[in-house]
């Protein structure tokens, strides 16, 4: 329909998405991404055929990935290098977590339950760290992140490095806190260790140096959505695009022990929670991509808390998000 300018998809689903995104895209549509799912599976692709199309593809502003992505653009043009981004956690954190323990709380909410649950088991925290990665080149500083229990005023002593007595064997990496007064926002803990600016900083009352957090204490979801879309159809830009090559990738670790011959279920159910990984950690050890895993199948014994593998799942036959990120990964690696 020419009355038609942007598509958003909203759905969870990264085969949904990849098929809305892309038929929307060879329509000669925009591309609004709120289904952060796809993105961290086939964003660079993704990427990729909205330039081949002369389309925009963007992440919507609204979740927490184009929140913080807006406190990094802040921080980074002030030339501070930044020591970790991310989110405070909205939901308390539940690994085991599966939908019969929260469609009570599901209902009451207005919420899907496997949603719910995608929350509560860390996953979605997975996925928005990895986009927020995908875009910057930040990384986890190690598999799963640290996910302390900082509260605001600690983060910019506890997400640093180690020699200042932090967590952080590296600095420029995504994490987020599970401590009280960060959800539902963002951050980012800036190097700003230069005595003056740190003078400067520190008798404005943002903290004290040689680390500070800029916090934006909120993400209005929906309610942000249309200030993308307008931003795309009336100038072109996008608010956030993942880089040409991942930095990061979302795996996953089973939620139970699997046996072979069983069926793999969805993010947010039964099988599997979400895991982040570098990109490099991923491919070393042939972790299958969460997007591709469900209706999938496993193929040889997996423990709880085990990551799934190659080794020990495939995705189910004639997968087309399996065979786009197979695209992504010739785009990518070779």
């Amino acid at each position: 329909s020419g009355l038609i300018d942007v598509v958003i998809d909203a759905t969870g689903v990264p085969a949904v998405g990849a098929e809305i995104g892309l038929r929307a895209m060879e329509n000669g549509k925009h591309l609004v991404m709120m289904n952060v799912e796809a993105d961290v599976t086939i964003g660079a692709y993704l990427k990729s055929e909205a330039d081949r199309l002369g389309v925009v593809y963007s992440l919507g502003a609204g979740d927490e990935p184009s929140a913080c992505m807006e406190l990094i653009e802040f921080v980074s043009a002030m030339g501070h290098p930044i020591v970790a981004a991310g989110k405070g956690k909205n939901n308390p954190l539940n690994v085991d977590a599966t939908p019969p323990d929260y469609e009570e709380e599901a209902a009451r909410r207005n919420m899907n339950v496997r949603m719910l649950v995608e929350f509560v088991d860390g996953s979605k925290t997975m996925v928005e760290m990895a986009a927020i990665a995908n875009a910057t080149g930040l990384v986890p500083d190690r598999a799963g992140m640290h996910g302390p229990a900082a509260t605001l005023p600690e983060l910019s002593k506890v997400l640093v490095p180690e020699r200042d007595g932090g967590v952080l064997s590296r600095v420029g990496v995504v994490d987020y806190t599970i401590g009280k007064g960060v959800a539902p926002g963002v951050f980012v803990v800036a190097d700003m260790s230069h005595p003056r600016i740190s003078e400067r900083m520190e008798d404005l009352k943002m903290g004290k140096g040689p680390y500070f957090t800029f916090h934006r204490p909120y993400h209005l979801t929906s309610l942000e959505v249309p200030l993308t879309c307008a931003r795309v159809v009336l100038h072109g830009k996008a608010d956030m695009v993942p880089l040409a090559k991942p930095v990061a990738d979302v795996c996953a670790v089973a939620k139970k022990d699997l046996a072979p011959g069983d069926r793999l279920d969805a993010i947010g159910e039964y099988c599997y929670r979400a895991w982040i990984m570098t990109a490099g950690e991923a491919r070393a050890a042939r972790a299958v991509p969460c997007g591709l895993l469900q209706g999938g199948t496993v193929t040889a014994p997996i423990a709880k808390g085990d990551l799934i593998t190659y080794a020990n799942a495939a995705p189910a036959p004639g997968s087309k998000i399996a065979e786009l990120r197979a695209r992504q990964d010739r785009l990518v690696w070779g």
